[in-house]
């Protein structure tokens, strides 16, 4: 229950509704597909390097009933360079993925200019979003905003990174990640 709501609580940091969505490194469908729940209309994006995972989401997807669900099977940083995905999301997501710099130069290059990269962090990140200032800046999404909030019914204190794309990130990012 506490991966579901800590999902939820994205609602809370911006407007899904008929948006577009990319959720890299999914894993299990977290956030992406407890945010494509509580928001049909929501059109999302799911990538992962591992197929298994996609294919048991393509699953529930399909149990659910779920429609506009893409799934795609790639290394996040070498799908963000090619034409089709760079620039192209209104939102992008990641959780418990990598440290904050390394998942701003991943995931906003996905995110057209005027759209958002919503980091799911721990409540002490602080350190981690001051050492990775300057790359937001690099990248496009110079001012970091933090919202903090607690997960409903688990107590367990979160923070939200929400990063506005406000020009384009230089065509080098992201770089390969071994």
């Amino acid at each position: 229950a506490l991966h579901f709501l800590d999902s939820a609580a994205l609602l809370g940091c911006a407007d899904l509704r008929g948006k577009s969505l990319v959720d890299v490194g999914t894993g299990a469908g977290f956030p992406g597909m407890v945010l494509k729940l509580m928001v049909p209309e929501l059109r999302l994006t799911l990538v992962d390097s591992l197929g298994k995972r996609l294919d048991w989401l393509g699953e529930v997807c399909g149990a659910l009933g779920l429609e506009g669900v893409e799934r795609r099977h790639a290394r996040a940083e070498e799908l963000a360079l090619q034409s089709g995905w760079r620039d192209s999301f209104d939102f992008a997501t990641a959780r418990a993925v990598a440290e904050l710099r390394v998942l701003c130069e991943i995931c906003l290059p996905y995110v057209k200019v005027g759209g958002r990269f919503l980091a799911m962090k721990a409540a002490d990140c602080m350190d981690e979003v001051g050492s990775a200032a300057h790359a937001f800046a690099v990248l496009g999404a110079p001012a970091a905003e933090l919202l903090h909030y607690t997960v409903p019914h688990a107590g367990v204190e979160r923070t939200m990174v929400r990063l506005q794309k406000l020009e384009d990130t230089p065509d080098r990012y992201p770089r390969r990640f071994k």
